[in-house]
């Protein structure tokens, strides 16, 4: 095993992670598997990665926290679901868009939602109180999510519940999404704000969700502020990286962001089994090697990725570039040892797949979103404002405090209604957030640990 020095300034850097994660199953024939992330942490443990970042399991998200983007009642909905109760929920079924092939209601489905939920939050809010400089939630990424509708494998978007805990203390987020499906989720979340600039390079046309065409770019404040590159099936490293990197420099210099999300799903991997793009491995993490090189609080996210040895090599990669090194090509032994059979190594090698993206139609696409930043004429004139908190509690007389047994309960409707207000002109009013002088969410020195999980 070799590890090689690549950047000489070493990143503080925060990576989540929870055992429990490789225990939940979509069912037998769904594509995605959750045991993905842990075979990635296998790689990451016996690369020898834990001596140089700080591992976390980070508490998992409450309902309370979720309905900062999604409604109450389909939360309510996905506490309460699975295989046994489904039966009784037939119509919320129908109405949320869960229990369908593609969002099937599977054992502990609320509780897998709350850790891919509790990881990004607790990352970013590490990031805004300066705890690190990147952090790393593979379990998260999930983009499709929609705010009362489960989508594309996706339930609750922990990609918006991130970024709404950055933009408490960061006047604007960029997120940029390398999945081979576009980010429908968080583009309609961020759609008529300025304060988040979504970037997504996604294969488009009859491809799920169907979302993403080049002139999508925002209404209203938001105007401008979506950016869609349409791609079409086979791309490689070259052209990929003739695209990616000339715009999120013109995106860098025009937004000029305070931080940045970067969704890193590995279905744009050849040969995955629902892509259609054909990145090997280096070139997908040139991606995350090129975001960090703006020294900007950086949030690495999961996704899509469904060929399992592949998704796992790639983020173990990143995980080490994120750190600073860059892992040996022989894989370490490890309990998942015998997926990277026969060769053995990191590597996820490009096909001789036929790309499809001529130069002049790279050319087209990216002369029109370059225009449109132009068009911008610099970052949104958004003045320094302290974040508006709605109190927990602060608000109750006694008699209503003991009626709250359940502290994740949200409090009662007419004091919700009292603290109400829209949610871009209060600059995102957020929920409570504990140990306010210690970061954000609860990062308690109990949830932290040394070495293996």
């Amino acid at each position: 095993m070799s590890i090689s020095i690549t950047a000489p300034t070493r990143k503080r850097v925060c990576y989540f992670f929870d055992a429990d994660i490789g225990g939940f199953h979509y069912g037998p024939s769904h594509p995605m598997k959750p045991t993905r992330i842990k075979m990635c942490h296998a790689l990451v443990m016996n690369y020898g990665l834990y001596k140089r970042m700080e591992i976390f399991r980070a508490k998992p998200a409450t309902k309370r926290e979720m309905t900062q983007f999604h409604t109450d009642d389909y939360i309510e909905f996905l506490g309460k679901a699975s295989p046994s109760t489904a039966h009784q929920f037939v119509k919320e079924q129908g109405k949320y868009q869960v229990g369908v092939d593609d969002c099937p209601i599977f054992d502990g489905l609320f509780d897998y939602c709350s850790i891919s939920s509790g990881g990004s939050m607790e990352g970013a809010a590490r990031l805004s109180r300066d705890k690190c400089d990147i952090a790393i939630n593979w379990a998260g990424g999930l983009h499709h999510a929609k705010k009362s509708e489960a989508s594309g494998f996706c339930y609750v978007n922990d990609i918006v519940l991130g970024v709404l805990e950055m933009l408490r203390h960061y006047e604007r987020v960029l997120y940029i999404d390398i999945d081979c499906h576009h980010g429908d989720g968080v583009e309609e979340a961020f759609y008529t704000t300025e304060r988040v600039m979504t970037v997504s390079f996604h294969k488009y046309g009859e491809y799920f969700p169907g979302t993403g065409d080049f002139r999508d770019v925002g209404v209203g404040k938001g105007k401008g502020y979506a950016l869609n590159f349409p791609l079409r099936d086979g791309i490689t490293d070259q052209s990929y990286r003739s695209v990616f990197e000339p715009i999120i420099t013109a995106v860098m210099e025009q937004y000029q962001p305070q931080a940045i999300v970067l969704q890193c799903g590995t279905d744009s991997l050849a040969g995955d089994k629902l892509g259609c793009l054909n990145l090997s491995m280096r070139g997908h993490a040139n991606c995350v090697a090129f975001v960090k090189k703006f020294n900007l609080p950086l949030l690495l996210l999961g996704g899509g990725g469904y060929t399992m040895r592949n998704v796992s090599r790639c983020w173990a990669y990143e995980t080490g570039l994120a750190t600073g090194v860059e892992l040996g090509e022989d894989i370490p032994m490890n309990e998942y040892y015998n997926y990277f059979g026969p060769d053995y190594k990191l590597d996820v090698r490009p096909s001789n797949m036929e790309d499809l993206n001529t130069p002049s139609y790279l050319n087209r696409m990216q002369e029109i979103t370059v225009q449109n930043l132009r068009e911008l004429g610099g970052p949104p004139g958004i003045g320094i404002q302290e974040v508006p908190r709605v109190p927990m509690f602060d608000d109750m007389d006694e008699n209503e405090d003991e009626d709250m047994e359940n502290p994740d309960d949200r409090r009662p409707q007419r004091l919700r209604d009292r603290k109400r207000m829209t949610l871009w002109d209060s600059q995102m009013a957020l929920d409570d957030s504990d140990d306010e002088d210690e970061g954000g969410r609860r990062n308690k020195e109990d949830n932290k640990t040394n070495g293996a999980i």
